[in-house]
């Protein structure tokens, strides 16, 4: 192709590409135009309306200062009537305030003035007392302190006799209803609780098949019956009793090994030293094994159980011990039912009450052993043994000993005394019983103010008349307190001993 079309063609091209860019150009102006001409309309609506909302809130604004001014203008004038009222007010109070200030002062004149007439009537009756005073001590020859003292003394008298009548009282009201409830309950325990008593013996008696039996028992020069006494220390009597032999020892279980030791050789016919000793060995096995036996068929009995295997064995040895003549083991088996009874009626521990009182009188056992009081004695084994410190306590206190740490403590006491005071449970010799009375009365006697006293029911209660002239009533109650304590003091006594004092006032005159 020719290039001059070459040529032309772009030279075309570019004039129309710049006739494309020119009218673009003025198309870009013309609508640059109409922006700028938009824009100012804009600006120009905007400034107006600018203008008018400007006028608007100026409007506003002016409105809201004319009501701010319109209530402060109006809250300003309440304030300044409140602030006259108050003004009124207080100009009242003020005058309110002078004239109770002057009622006031006449007021306080007016009591100065009646104070100064009281001190003078008070200087008048001081010396209207002084006076009356002076005359009273030279009528009745007393100073003012003697009458005084003279009056709280008699005061004192009044008070001690009211006291003394008030004690009475209220101690008879507390006997009565404690008697009462503690009668029900040793009643209640005694029937449901009954025992045989056999007075124990110092001798047992061994029957014989014929009289031949005494010869060789004594054996050829009496070395049988020697050799029997050496063994068992056991006094053997022989004598013209027929078909019998008296074994008499203050030792029970000496006594009870005797006795079976002569049974077995009485039976078994062969009578000599060597047959004597091996008999002898058997019978203190036996009496070991009856002892441990009788032990432990106390626990049974009693349903105490848990006892040291050594308590056991001391319990079986107070079958062979007695007592004023009363079985310790029977009489030990015989509180512990008691004091198990009382406790339950009193809703007590049962099992430690009934513990302490089988246990009560352990110390008997070994009392030659050690020295003390066997009271003292039990407690110290009870404690080696494991038991606890309020059986310990039982045990120890039963006699008084030393101080009670608890009720159950009391009813062993109780219990003890209960089955030593029945009837046949125990025996004295009639000059022990003789003392006991004498004595008694002689710490009757002994009080001032008694006329006669009289030991009854088997020094189980002691009656005392006394003057009417020299002990009152309050007197007499005072009297039995102390009388009571100096007997616990003074003696020694199963049960309890009852001081009854009588105070009779006669009035006699005779019609002529």
């Amino acid at each position: 192709m020719n290039p001059i079309y070459y040529i032309i063609a772009i030279i075309a091209f570019i004039m129309i590409a710049v006739a494309e860019v020119i009218i673009i150009k003025n198309a870009s102006k013309k609508k640059i135009n109409d922006l700028e001409n938009q824009a100012k309309s804009t600006l120009e609506a905007a400034r107006k309306e600018s203008e008018s909302l400007k006028k608007e809130s100026i409007l506003e604004a002016k409105e809201e200062v004319h009501k701010l001014r319109s209530d402060c203008d109006r809250e300003l004038r309440e304030r300044r009537n409140e602030v006259q009222r108050l003004e009124r007010r207080l100009i009242q109070r003020e005058e309110s305030i002078d004239k109770k200030s002057d009622i006031l002062e006449r007021k306080d004149t007016e009591i100065n003035e009646k104070m100064d007439e009281v001190e003078k009537i008070k200087n008048q009756v001081q010396e209207l007392y002084d006076n009356q005073k002076a005359e009273l001590e030279r009528i009745s020859n007393m100073s003012c302190e003697e009458a005084k003292q003279l009056l709280l003394d008699e005061v004192n008298k009044e008070i001690k006799h009211d006291v003394a009548v008030m004690i009475k009282e209220v101690e008879t009201k507390a006997k009565e209803e404690a008697d009462k409830r503690s009668r029900e309950i040793i009643t209640t325990a005694i029937q449901r609780c009954a025992a045989d008593h056999v007075s124990e013996t110092t001798v047992h008696v061994v029957n014989l098949p014929n009289d031949e039996m005494k010869g060789r028992i004594i054996g050829r020069e009496g070395r049988n019956i020697r050799t029997l006494e050496t063994l068992t220390g056991v006094d053997l009597i022989i004598d013209d009793t027929p078909e019998a032999v008296i074994l008499s020892s203050f030792d029970p279980i000496r006594r009870e090994i005797a006795k079976i030791a002569l049974e077995k050789l009485i039976v078994d016919g062969r009578i000599h030293p060597a047959r004597i000793e091996e008999m002898v060995e058997r019978a203190k096995k036996e009496v070991d094994d009856d002892i441990k036996e009788e032990g432990e068929q106390a626990t049974f009995e009693t349903g105490v159980h848990g006892l040291h295997p050594e308590l056991i064995k001391l319990l079986g040895r107070l079958k062979y011990r007695t007592s004023y003549g009363q079985n310790v083991l029977k009489h030990s088996i015989e509180v512990s039912y008691l004091a198990g009874l009382m406790a339950s009626e009193l809703g007590l521990d049962v099992n430690t009450a009934k513990r302490a009182g089988l246990l009560h009188d352990i110390g008997k056992v070994v009392d030659q052993e050690y020295e003390g009081p066997h009271a003292i004695i039990g407690g110290d084994l009870a404690k080696k043994y494991r038991e606890s410190a309020v059986i310990v306590n039982a045990i120890a206190a039963h006699h008084g000993d030393v101080e009670m740490i608890s009720l159950e403590a009391v009813l062993v006491q109780a219990a003890d005394a209960i089955s030593a005071a029945r009837p046949g449970a125990r025996r004295e010799t009639l000059e022990a019983y003789i003392k006991r009375l004498e004595k008694l009365e002689e710490i009757a006697n002994s009080y001032d103010g008694v006329d006669k006293s009289y030991a009854i029911q088997a020094g189980r209660e002691i009656r005392i008349m006394v003057k009417p002239d020299h002990v009152d009533d309050a007197g007499a109650v005072e009297m039995a307190r102390d009388m009571v304590k100096t007997i616990e003091q003074q003696l020694e006594y199963p049960g309890q001993i009852k001081v009854n004092i009588i105070r009779e006032t006669r009035a006699v005159e005779y019609a002529k």
